[in-house]
């Protein structure tokens, strides 16, 4: 017993482990995820409903979407982007590695009649001839990417821009890191239920890595069977370093808003979006030169 407490209160190294795939793709959890993702009147796994149309009204002004516009929804979730901007004509395919989410979407395509392209896949492992007018990702999956996850994806965005092609995504701010507190919970059944269907006993550690700007909310989950970890990481930016990690991937920033319907950036928002644009050859000898 005492083995066990010591390894759910270990403190490990930043990202050190990865459980995204065992969160999304366990029978049970990728149920309740998908339950978050379609509640309209919460920001859990997916924005509410009024938000989502609201960003979707500005990102088909902002970026000038419309018939033959292709666009790549990078973690899709089950749709709630995609199909919005396929019902304004866009041609659009969505990456998301959950099989329960993806399901959902084609399902939803079927029955609406769009011709979207959903992608059960790791995006990270993502690869194609197409190339995207827009790349979006949202709900700061972003921050969920260790450094060189980040690395990978910008690359991959870099690759898979046409020439003048945009990037946004969104991410959480040092004003919300300033707000998480380091704790230790442990409860029975812990979050209603979530993590099993059956009886179980939940552990939660919260820990903060003031240099790295990074929290782990650690799920230690014990059932009559088995005992299993969850690792959900977030890495928090200022817009200088999330600059500077785009520009190292080839990536130049154009502007900062509050989140991803436009609002006026404002250094105390919890969150920010960024727009982003592929660096031109005539760019890059400046930036190195």
């Amino acid at each position: 017993m005492f083995e066990t407490l010591v390894s759910i209160n270990e403190r490990p190294k930043p990202f050190e482990y990865d459980t995204i795939e065992s969160l999304w793709n366990d029978e049970h959890t990728s149920e309740q995820m998908l339950k978050y993702h379609l509640n309209p009147e919460i920001d859990l796994s997916s924005r509410n409903t009024d938000f989502i149309d609201c960003s979707v009204g500005w990102i088909v002004s902002r970026f000038n979407v419309g018939r033959g516009t292709q666009i790549a929804d990078f973690g899709c979730g089950p749709g709630l982007y995609a199909s919005m901007l396929a019902q304004k004509h866009a041609s659009v395919t969505g990456i998301d590695i959950s099989k329960r989410s993806i399901c959902h979407a084609q399902d939803m395509a079927e029955e609406d009649g769009q011709k979207i392209q959903y992608v059960n896949q790791n995006y990270l492992e993502y690869e194609t001839e197409d190339r995207y007018d827009l790349i979006i990702m949202i709900m700061c999956d972003f921050c969920a990417l260790g450094p060189q996850q980040r690395k990978v994806l910008l690359s991959k965005f870099s690759n898979l821009l046409r020439p003048g092609g945009a990037v946004l995504l969104d991410v959480y701010s040092l004003e919300a890191f300033a707000g998480r507190k380091e704790q230790a919970v442990y409860e029975a059944n812990l979050l209603d239920g979530f993590w099993s269907p059956n009886k179980y006993y939940g552990f939660l550690n919260t820990i903060k890595y003031e240099e790295e700007k990074v929290v782990l909310d650690k799920y230690t989950i014990i059932e009559p069977t088995r005992t299993w970890t969850v690792y959900n990481w977030l890495q928090y930016f200022t817009p200088d370093s999330i600059k500077l990690e785009f520009e190292e991937n080839g990536l130049k920033i154009e502007a900062y808003y509050s989140d991803v319907a436009g609002k006026e950036f404002r250094q105390e928002s919890l969150e920010f979006a960024i727009v982003a644009r592929k660096i031109q050859y005539e760019e890059s000898i400046s930036l190195t030169g």
